[in-house]
């Protein structure tokens, strides 16, 4: 594994489960230092005695959406390996309700996580990415290209596909790249909270994004790939 100066840095929020983590090993396996993220320290530490990276992998404890925890990550991550490459805007939850029967106090931590946290992730970034001429991936969802119906994650996640556009306009030709990445269905933690559990039909393990992902951060400069919509074969919406 390569641990130069050289080798590419990449940070992930939520890195610690699901696609995230998936997203990690397969960086940490081509050569990338990664910095990962998550609320739970406990969890964080888990998955490092996991993978068995060493020094290449850095878990940091906090909050995706918070500003402060969210700049110290970055600032932490720049400190720790010199520089940073990427970052992959990850963490995500879903109330699995509707406007009709959810919980407002719920929605607003899903609108901090999904919306507010990936926001507060670029402007901390983009002064270390500027420096690097880096990558910027925003995990979105196939319910922030279709609507469900009356449901407040896929407004979330809207705002995660105009977030991206918005981002890329930004800052286009200054060399840093800027990616959305839809996932269709994905057996993950994710469903964990919905009462009927993972739903019925065609359904994609967390890897098959990790890949998306890492195509998206090795593009060669000049060259970015903006949207990336992944369905298993099968899932209509």
């Amino acid at each position: 594994m390569t641990q130069s100066g050289a080798a590419p840095v990449t940070l992930i929020t939520g890195g610690g489960s699901g696609i995230g983590a998936a997203t990690t090993r397969r960086l940490l396996e081509q050569g990338h230092r990664v910095a990962i993220t998550g609320r739970r320290k406990e969890r964080l530490d888990e998955f490092a005695a996991e993978v068995g990276a060493g020094e290449a992998l850095l878990t940091i404890a906090g909050d995706a959406a918070d500003h402060e925890a969210v700049q110290a990550a970055v600032d932490t991550t720049v400190a720790t390996f010199g520089r940073l490459s990427g970052v992959v805007a990850n963490a995500g939850i879903s109330t699995h309700d509707s406007l009709v029967d959810g919980d407002p106090a719920e929605w607003q931590d899903m609108l901090l996580t999904n919306v507010l946290g990936p926001a507060v992730l670029i402007r901390a970034a983009l002064p270390a990415l500027r420096d690097t001429q880096g990558r910027i991936v925003l995990v979105g969802s196939t319910a922030g290209v279709k609507n469900t119906p009356g449901n407040m994650y896929s407004v979330t996640k809207w705002a995660v596909s105009a977030l991206a556009e918005n981002a890329r306009v930004l800052v286009t030709g200054s060399g840093v790249g800027v990616t959305l990445v839809a996932p269709g269905r994905v057996d993950t933690s994710f469903w964990d909270s919905r009462p009927d559990g993972v739903p019925d039909g065609p359904i994609m393990t967390p890897e098959n994004i990790a890949t998306s992902i890492v195509f998206a951060l090795s593009q060669p400069p000049g060259i970015e790939i903006n949207s990336l919509v992944i369905r298993p074969s099968g899932q209509l919406f």
